[in-house]
């Protein structure tokens, strides 16, 4: 695979969007989160809004203090740089959203911030900010408030830099995530009772594993930890099952419908209904193989494939 291929393959922004929720899980009450907010009728849009529905509720994760009504939130892949026009680019989705209010100072200056996520320190970034006169304040590990010439309050969070056992989603998006942060928010993940948890935790696994194949192999090795990852993407899975139950379904009617009259109509759906489940079934193994790290026979079991057809599937791989 080349590399602007996995670029693409991994969605490292659902994975962040999802991991901001359950950064501010104990505050989600009085959040409401908005991915990927159109700022017009063109698709000019920013990352994240998160916007506090009441001023008066302190928000518990130290990312969120800096929190006013209407919060602009842009995250950097990895694989993406931070130059100060990025930076500008982002405070300019404030100032358009601002602008954009449906009646005159709708959205008033004071109540908005902008935060910047990205994974490494942007040394040059900063550099630049200090010598145009911002000031650079670390308020806590990770996180460096910016103040100067914006009218409202602006951070960078450098995700490296996080008390790594306060922030595992954000930690584990990485290429370069640590065994002991994927352990530690699989062990949380496992204790999530309502959906949307639940899917976060999916969405955020989903990048996490695509980027970082190895260490998920090791994952894969340790039993428990192996049936906590199947658990928590048991709904990835539910998907590979359910595209090769249709895709069965669709290829077997196509060969029935090559066949000859009646008897020969219906005995070539069934032969083709049959290959086709097969050839489907297969490409689920193998997208389990290599999205979650699994066996093949890991990857069988949690299609529901008999044992006693194993063998078969196995010679095919």
């Amino acid at each position: 695979m080349s590399d602007n291929l996995e670029k693409a393959a991994i969605q490292w922004h659902l994975g962040f969007c999802a991991a901001a929720e359950i950064e501010f899980a104990l505050n989600k009450k009085e959040l409401a989160f908005s991915r990927e907010y159109n700022l017009s009728k063109t698709p000019v849009r920013m990352d994240l809004l998160i916007i506090k529905k009441s001023s008066d509720i302190p928000i518990q994760n130290e990312i969120g203090h800096i929190f006013k009504t209407y919060n602009i939130v842009e995250y950097k892949s990895p694989d993406d740089g931070l130059t100060i026009d990025d930076y500008v680019k982002t405070v300019g989705y404030a100032c358009l959203y601002k602008g954009l209010g449906e009646t005159v100072d709708q959205i008033p200056l004071k109540e908005m911030t902008v935060s910047i996520f990205r994974e490494n320190y942007p040394r040059k970034l900063i550099a630049v900010l200090k010598r145009e006169g911002f000031a650079i304040e670390k308020r806590y590990n990770g996180i460096y408030y910016i103040s100067g010439r914006w009218p409202f309050a602006t951070q960078i969070i450098v995700t490296r830099q996080l008390d790594r056992k306060v922030h595992r989603s954000l930690c584990i998006l990485s290429k370069h995530a640590l065994e002991e942060d994927v352990r530690a928010f699989l062990e949380t993940a496992r204790r999530f009772t309502e959906p949307g948890d639940r899917n976060n935790a999916d969405a955020i696994l989903q990048v996490s594993v695509s980027a970082n194949q190895e260490l998920y192999e090791q994952i894969r090795r340790d039993s428990v930890m192996c049936e906590a990852l199947r658990e928590l993407m048991k709904d990835e899975i539910a998907k590979e099952k359910q595209a090769a139950r249709q895709e069965a379904r669709r290829e077997g009617l196509q060969e029935g419908r090559q066949e000859g009259l009646q008897e020969g109509r219906r005995e070539g759906r069934q032969e083709g209904r049959k290959e086709g489940q097969q050839e489907a079934l297969l490409a689920a193994i193998k997208n389990l193989m290599v999205n979650l790290k699994l066996s093949a026979e890991q990857a069988m079991a949690a299609l529901g494939i008999p044992q006693v057809e194993y063998e078969n599937y196995t010679a095919k791989l």
